[in-house]
């Protein structure tokens, strides 16, 4: 009997090959930028006393042997590699050497899967050497003609004397509704044989010891799952486990290293297709037909008997044809008949009706207009609807819509907005889909908290050195009978004696210097420091004056805005806060009238949840401030920072949005010509300012879907 398991689980595994299951493989990984941590550079193979050697070289030595599972049919092992990548520069290498036909290495992300197709099932011992890794796969006689096509295992069975069983046995459901047996085995090679048995499906694990306590018969239909008991007991030397199900399912079984999981996976009956099943495809029981021209409906028989489905064949259905097919799906035979002969069938539960094409479209069509009349003619009733959510006057609108009217030609609808009710009078079946579709749509919206953080960040540091100096001269005349007042560089205003050295009178700073580029304290902030000097000769009558100043401004600064707003899903939102700011605007009459124009920090938000949880968000923030210390004749500009964008977010992720960065550099001399340029003692005549002014600007959007039963404070 054809084992039916073998081709599930075949189907299974081969899709494990492209990324799907295979323990770690369906991960995420870690990061889809970095490089792999290490790397397979080479692959050798070779035959040693009658066994196939894979030898792998990679970059980095192993830290352990990777994880592997096994497929029977096809004969494939498949080793995962984490960290890895495939620097062999090719995906596939054909190696017909022994039981080993080829192999294939895909990487994906960060990994790298290893799939090598053998022959027939073969057992493989691995071991790591530096930075080599070594696959043996033992050949224990016999060849590809000889092996025996039934049962299919998982693995082949390694000696009598190697000592397996079965360490535990776990239930559970999985996301959509399947059970899930796991089978953590001693020995990942223990031979598997799974085959349907009636209504049952049965596993027998060959060679295989089984411990006492799980010698039992678990009783699991409280998980509402197809399964409702699995049996597990011991005939021999063999372990049996006898899966009881029930309603339509459908097997899957895999393996990875040393768990082995059987997957019945519950089957929805579509009454249209021949073999129920959630696979695409030819589905059905193979058979082998060899006819010379026989009747159509001498075959149609034959396919009859065979499925034990009831056939109608219209009276029209004549004529003979010859064919010969050999192990073909049955329903994919059916459908070759059919198409031979131009005809069509329709499936209803286990009796498939079938006729010429043309036949069935025109009783179709007659069957159609004929609910059509009817409908017409059906008497119509009125059906009050309560709507919860939905406003009662959008719902009218879309029922009443001309382009997508869900109601008759005979249908109404009526609302009372007081209490939100809708009035709807039609034909029983469009109520049924009007009451369908308020089931869908009249539902409570999800909730989203969007809170922004919007940053502005500032450094600024300047420096500025200056002198002055100056030279005061009150020295008298020849004859000694006047005082003249010789100066360089002095004030004429200056006439006052000079009395001392504590005099203000003359200001020998501002009144005698020659050299006046003191430290300026414009845009810095604070009062320069100075230290003065003052040399005179001992009658007093001679003054050198020396001042220098130095500021240095070091300064940093941030402003966080943080606006939050609670929305419902796809509903948009704005939270705005500053000021408005008068101007004055001229008509055309002359006139002028007082105006405001906004300058606040707004955020306008409208949130999306996807399917998976997701929020897909189209913002729009403006971050405005006015600038009064530019006003221009009563006119106040306003600086704006303004973001607008569509993002996608994690719910309670994170994610920066835009920035803005700004540097500033300036320096600046001023120096007396000549003078200034000397080296060292040109200090005395030049002022320099040196500054730099960084700022930045960061906006970070969060997103949280609030929870039904949660209240956000």
């Amino acid at each position: 009997m054809r084992n039916i398991a073998a081709t599930v689980k075949r189907l299974l595994l081969c899709a494990a090959f492209v990324g799907v299951g295979g323990g770690a493989w369906g991960q995420a990984p870690a990061s889809a930028d970095a490089p792999p941590a290490n790397s397979i550079d080479s692959l050798q193979v070779t035959q040693q006393g009658g066994n196939t050697v894979v030898k792998l070289t990679l970059r980095e030595p192993l830290a352990t042997v990777p994880a592997s599972f096994s497929i029977a049919n096809p004969a494939r092992v498949a080793f995962d590699f984490p960290a890895t990548g495939n620097g062999l520069g090719r995906s596939s290498q054909a190696v017909g050497d022994g039981d080993l036909k080829s192999v294939n290495i895909v990487q994906v992300s960060d990994r790298t899967r290893m799939v090598m197709n053998l022959r027939r099932n073969l057992p493989f011992e691995t071991r790591i050497d530096g930075k080599a890794l070594f696959i043996t796969f033992l050949n224990q006689g016999g060849s590809e003609a000889q092996a025996s096509p039934a049962p299919t295992h998982f693995a082949e069975v390694k000696p009598e004397s190697a000592a397996q069983s079965i360490r535990d046995i776990n239930f559970r459901r999985g996301k959509d509704g399947e059970g899930l047996i796991m089978v953590d085995l001693s020995d990942p090679n223990v031979g598997i044989d799974i085959r349907r048995q009636g209504t049952n499906l049965v596993v027998e694990f060959a060679k295989t010891a089984l411990p006492e306590n799980l010698r039992r018969r678990l009783d699991v239909t409280d998980f509402a799952t197809p399964v409702t008991t699995v049996t597990t007991m011991t005939q021999g030397d063999r372990v049996r486990m006898v899966i009881t199900p029930h309603g339509l399912w459908e097997d899957n079984a895999y393996q990875s290293d040393n768990q082995f999981v059987i997957e019945v996976r519950p089957v929805v009956e579509d009454p249209n297709k021949l073999v129920q099943g959630s696979r695409g495809g030819y589905q059905g029981e193979k058979l082998s037909l060899n006819f010379q021209n026989v009747e159509v409906r001498s075959v149609l028989q034959v396919i009859s008997d065979f499925t034990n489905l009831n056939i109608v064949v219209s009276d029209s259905v004549t004529g003979s044809l010859t064919l010969r097919l050999k192990d073909v799906p049955w329903d994919q035979a059916l459908d070759i008949i059919l198409n031979t002969r131009g005809l069509d069938m329709r499936k209803n539960g286990n009796v498939i009706w079938i006729a010429p094409r043309d036949e069935l479209a025109a009783k179709e069509k007659l069957s159609l207009e004929s609910r059509q009349q009817i409908s017409d003619l059906e008497p119509t009733r009125t059906e009050t609807f309560q709507l919860n959510y939905h406003k009662a006057k959008a719902v009218q609108e879309l029922l009443k819509n001309k382009d997508q009217s869900l109601l008759s030609k005979r249908g109404g609808v009526a609302i009372d907005e007081r209490s939100n009710k809708l009035f709807v009078t039609d034909t029983p079946s469009r109520l049924d889909d009007v009451r369908r579709l308020l089931a869908e749509i009249d539902v409570a919206s999800r909730q989203v908290l969007i809170e922004a953080r919007i940053v502005e960040a500032s450094e600024n540091f300047a420096k500025n050195l200056g002198a002055r100096l100056g030279f005061h001269d009150l020295s008298p005349t020849v004859s000694g009978s006047n005082r003249l007042q010789s100066r360089i560089g002095g004030s004429l205003a200056d006439t006052g004696a000079h009395t001392g050295q504590s005099s203000t009178t003359p200001n020998f700073l501002t009144d005698s210097t020659f050299v006046n580029l003191p430290a300026s304290t414009t845009g810095l902030g604070g009062a320069p420091g100075a230290l003065s000097l003052i040399l005179f000769n001992p009658s007093g009558t001679r003054f050198l004056n020396l001042e220098l100043s130095a500021l240095e401004s070091d300064g940093n600064g941030k402003t966080v805005t943080s606006p939050r707003i609670l929305t419902a899903d796809k509903v948009e939102a704005l939270i705005e806060q500053g000021v408005q700011v008068p101007y004055l605007s001229a008509s055309s009459s002359g006139a002028t009238t007082v105006t405001f124009q906004k300058a606040v920090m707004a955020l306008k938000v409208t949130p999306n949840i996807t399917p998976d949880g997701r929020i897909m968000m189209t913002l729009d923030i403006n971050k405005d401030a006015p600038d009064f210390a530019n006003a221009i004749a009563g006119s106040v500009p306003i600086n704006t920072k303004h973001v607008k964008t569509d993002v996608l977010v994690d719910n309670g992720g994170t994610v920066v949005i835009g920035g803005i960065f700004e540097q500033i550099e300036s320096k600046q001399i001023n120096k007396v010509p000549f003078f200034g340029d000397i080296p060292v003692l040109g200090l005395l005549f030049r002022n320099k300012t040196t500054s730099d002014q960084r700022t930045e600007l960061l906006v970070f959007i969060t997103p949280k879907i609030v929870a039904d039963n949660l209240t956000v404070h």
